[in-house]
């Protein structure tokens, strides 16, 4: 197929209607073992899992995150987001991330592969690149979310830039961070679904 498919740019996305987040109130801050352990037994329940990560922003030349910090998954029904700063619950991540399978779907995958595999010591089992769908069904531009919202929902998917670049090392994470990144997750596991690729 040689026909190159347009992608929307930024001023027809903004006319969109928006896409339907997922709220608190289906989101769920995964800190310790026992919380992490709990979200195993409902994730190992889907076969796809919508993923990303976050790391604290570097600022300074040379400097080098130890991230990620927050690990999000997310089903179509609910998303989990974990803090990685207790070994137990790190080791569940872990865990989760290499269990084969599992598809573990979303957009710009590459640099968080190489930091879960500094970080957790796991190479990540089943991950899909959702851009490089794109790519393969005719898309030229790069795809990430906003694009593909637009593109399969014909909706517009908000994005906060103070949550992007906010401290993801923080102990304690705010609404809006836990909003932000639940959002990453859940949006990459609708895209899988539309795209026809459930299993």
């Amino acid at each position: 197929m040689n026909t190159r498919l347009p992608t929307p740019d930024k001023d027809a996305i903004a006319l969109l209607p928006p896409f339907e987040r997922v709220d608190l109130d289906r989101i769920t801050l995964v800190c310790t073992g026992v919380q992490a352990r709990q979200a195993q037994t409902q994730l190992v329940k889907a076969s796809a899992w919508g993923f990303d990560t976050e790391s604290k922003p570097t600022f300074k030349v040379g400097e080098q995150s130890d991230g990620p910090h927050v690990l999000q998954l997310s089903t179509a029904e609910r998303a989990w987001v974990f803090q990685l700063h207790d070994p137990e619950c790190r080791a569940v991540a872990a865990e989760l991330l290499a269990l084969p399978g599992t598809v573990k779907a979303g957009f710009g995958l590459g640099d968080d592969r190489k930091r879960i595999v500094q970080k957790l010591g796991i190479e990540p089992q089943g991950i899909v690149e959702l851009n490089a769908v794109f790519h393969q069904r005719g898309y030229r531009k790069d795809m990430g979310v906003k694009g593909a919202v637009a593109v399969l929902f014909n909706q517009r998917f908000i994005k906060s830039k103070k949550a992007a670049t906010s401290n993801w090392a923080n102990e304690r994470l705010s609404e809006s961070q836990l909003v932000y990144a639940a959002n990453d997750a859940y949006a990459a596991i609708r895209v899988w679904q539309a795209l026809g690729l459930a299993v």
